[in-house]
């Protein structure tokens, strides 16, 4: 059996075009941080540097942006939390328009980053 190849673009078929917007937004501001890499799956895209940082699933009109973190963060902008092992959460929030990447949200991808080991 053959493996499926994914790629970035077929995440974005039947998306509205502001969601490639969204996306393109996280990608310029990671790349400041950190040697960026997009990972594509089958149901999402990692972007990692020496490890994964953060995860990306593309929907109809929004992508929901999931980072990594050392600690839960309590905060209405963040839609899901899930602690995946002793001392790492997954934090998901749902981005519908390329203005929410505001300083809060470069600030918490900035951690991502540091904690993969940038």
């Amino acid at each position: 059996m053959e493996k499926q190849a994914y790629t970035v673009e077929l995440h974005f078929l039947g998306r509205q075009p502001h969601v490639r917007a969204i996306y393109d937004r996280l990608l310029e501001i990671a790349s400041q941080f950190c040697t960026l890499r997009e990972e594509p799956k089958k149901t999402s895209i990692h972007l990692s540097n020496r490890t994964s940082f953060a995860g990306v699933a593309t929907r109809k009109d929004a992508l929901i942006l999931t980072l990594k973190s050392t600690t839960d963060l309590r905060h209405p902008r963040i839609v899901k939390h899930e602690q995946v092992s002793a001392k790492r959460w997954h934090l998901d929030l749902r981005l519908e328009n390329p203005d929410q990447i505001d300083r809060e949200i470069v600030g918490w991808l900035r951690s991502a980053v540091e904690l993969a080991g940038s």
